[in-house]
């Protein structure tokens, strides 16, 4: 496949193979939350944005999984570099038992390994003051472990604040932060004393009230965390105005209240900067990262971090060698290749672009917003939404959902003018053939 050259091609979707791939999967896996029949076969050709089905179908896949293929598909950006390797069996050990090396010294070696990727993360978190790094398994892994960071480092630890819309990971304690469906939440335990207020000025306002040392009900002191998305994912892609982050920084700098920034889906370039945190006046005393680096990562100061051995500890976590290699590499080629500006300038782009698509569609498609490459467009209905998704993946174009009406875009972070072009002509021609 020459990327350059590539175009979505769609013959059947989903084709007899897929579908024998999709009953095959779910012969053993549990219910889900599986979008709808696409399958991607890793033995066909597939670069950047295009990949290839079992049955031949050529699609471009505006979702970069959710965020966790931030270079696309087969990147010589990092391929290139990981043919380089020898690489070994097991790619996992027991890295809180264990350490690893990679040859040679730290210094020298040319395989970085996971320690390498702990000391990338506190080199791009330097200007929060973060240099302590906890490595997991998975982004609500990292929340959950920045909960327990927070609720170890407060002295009467009851209570945590979290916003409507919030979306935090699928784990029990993490399912405690959410608010964006009730059936995330619905039926299960959960932790005490979390408060959650509106995600906007007003919500601000109330928490200030909330935390007042005459009039509040919640001691501020006993508040162990503040936990926020920069900008909100499953709850809708809502990007929040400057003011409101300022007002969240100013209640907990007043309160001496832990922020907790969750950038598993808004970090590591998604947005045109390293951390969506870094667009706003925003000082995140934690942060929460995934996806992208292919592993969990909880970042924050050796002085919030617990002291006492075996607080902390997860088999995997700084064991998982591969993966470890790819989030030190993807943050490499972030940086050597200037993604961060070409995120912010695709991005500028394509918001340009989708707002040529609402005008197009005024009765349809209600707003456009984003930043960088973590884009949206919501539609008037859910149901509107949904067949624009299907119609869309039907013309070969992948997206999600998000929110109640919102369907969400994320190009990898090299996309090409090319690509973007194709993508609204595809979902124009979506939108259309959905109707009024």
């Amino acid at each position: 496949m020459q990327r350059q050259k590539a175009e979505p091609s769609v013959q059947n979707l989903p084709g007899p193979k897929a579908e024998e791939w999709v009953d095959f999967h779910h012969e053993s896996a549990a219910t889900s939350t599986y979008v709808y029949d696409f399958v991607w076969d890793i033995t066909e050709d597939a670069e950047g944005p295009f990949c290839t089905d079992p049955d031949g179908n050529v699609l471009l896949d505006f979702t970069s999984h959710v965020a966790a293929a931030p270079l696309g598909y087969n990147n010589p950006k990092l391929m290139d570099k990981l043919k380089e390797f020898d690489l070994v069996d097991p790619l996992k050990i027991a890295g809180q038992d264990f350490y690893v090396s990679t040859g040679g010294t730290p210094e020298d070696t040319e395989l970085p390994g996971p320690a390498h990727l702990m000391n990338t993360l506190t080199d791009i978190t330097d200007q929060y003051g973060m240099d302590t790094v906890f490595l997991s398994n998975s982004g609500a892994e990292a929340v959950e472990n920045a909960m327990k960071v927070c609720y170890d480092n407060c002295e009467q630890p009851k209570y945590g604040l979290t916003f409507e819309g919030a979306f935090h990971g699928r784990t029990l304690g993490a399912l405690s932060l959410n608010r964006s469906k009730s059936v995330h939440r619905r039926g299960f335990p959960e932790l005490s004393g979390i408060h959650d207020v509106p995600h906007s000025m007003a919500g601000v306002e109330r928490l200030r009230e909330k935390l007042d040392p005459k009039h509040g009900h919640i001691p501020p002191e006993q508040v162990a965390f503040l936990i926020l998305e920069p900008v909100q994912g499953e709850g809708g892609y809502q990007v929040p105005e400057p003011e409101f982050m300022r007002a969240v920084n100013d209640l907990c700098t007043e309160h001496d209240i832990p922020l907790i920034a969750d950038e598993i889906q808004s970090g590591v370039g998604r947005t045109g900067k390293m951390w969506a945190s870094n667009h706003y006046d925003f000082e995140p005393d934690v942060i929460t990262s995934a996806k992208a680096l292919r592993v969990g990562a909880t970042i924050s100061s050796e002085e919030i971090f617990p002291d006492e051995k075996s607080r902390l500890s997860s088999t995997w976590g700084a064991g998982d060698i591969l993966s470890s290699i790819q989030g030190t590499l993807t943050v490499a080629a972030i940086q050597e290749h200037d993604l961060l500006t070409h995120a912010e300038q695709a991005g500028e782009r394509f918001v340009g672009q989708l707002e040529e698509l609402q005008a197009d569609h005024p009765e349809t498609v209600v707003d456009v917003r984003g930043l960088g490459l973590m884009t949206a467009i919501e539609f008037d209905t859910k149901e509107r939404r949904e067949a624009v998704v299907d119609a869309a993946l039907k013309r070969g174009l992948l997206t999600l959902g998000c929110g109640q009406k919102t369907l969400r875009l994320l190009p990898p972070l090299d996309v090409r003018d090319r690509e973007l072009d194709i993508a609204v002509d595809l979902l124009d021609d979506a939108i259309d053939h959905v109707g009024s």
